[in-house]
């Protein structure tokens, strides 16, 4: 996490303590499960550890950040960031104002007809 890293996930699982195997997560940070995003932002990583009580499962996944260089992280953010604009600045009103939303169609001259 100290490495830029948004977040991170170790997952040890195996005969940790006593007989029976058992699994213990550590996260820590932002992780992402689901998606093309977590292809594009999630590194993945397994080992296995042979102690002499069994075999050891390390699994460890790093949440890289978005990166518009491209160095440390995918050059594409993620779908959901939200970007704050400021507002553009207007002209103050002085007078009030009127509208009209209607379309003005002006009368047309018909030419009278004989009989």
């Amino acid at each position: 996490m100290e490495s830029g890293a948004k977040g991170c996930e170790v997952v040890v699982s195996g005969k940790l303590r006593g007989a029976r195997a058992k699994a213990m997560k550590f996260v820590d940070g932002f992780m992402i499960h689901s998606g093309q995003p977590t292809k594009d932002f999630v590194d993945a990583a397994v080992r296995h550890v042979l102690l002499r009580q069994g075999v050891l499962g390390v699994k460890v996944k790093i949440m890289l950040p978005w990166d518009p260089q491209g160095k440390m992280g995918p050059k594409t953010p993620l779908p959901d960031m939200v970007t704050i604009m400021e507002p553009k600045e207007e002209a103050p009103i002085l007078a009030p104002v009127s509208e009209s939303r209607e379309e003005v169609v002006p009368p047309v001259a018909v030419a009278p007809v004989e009989a």
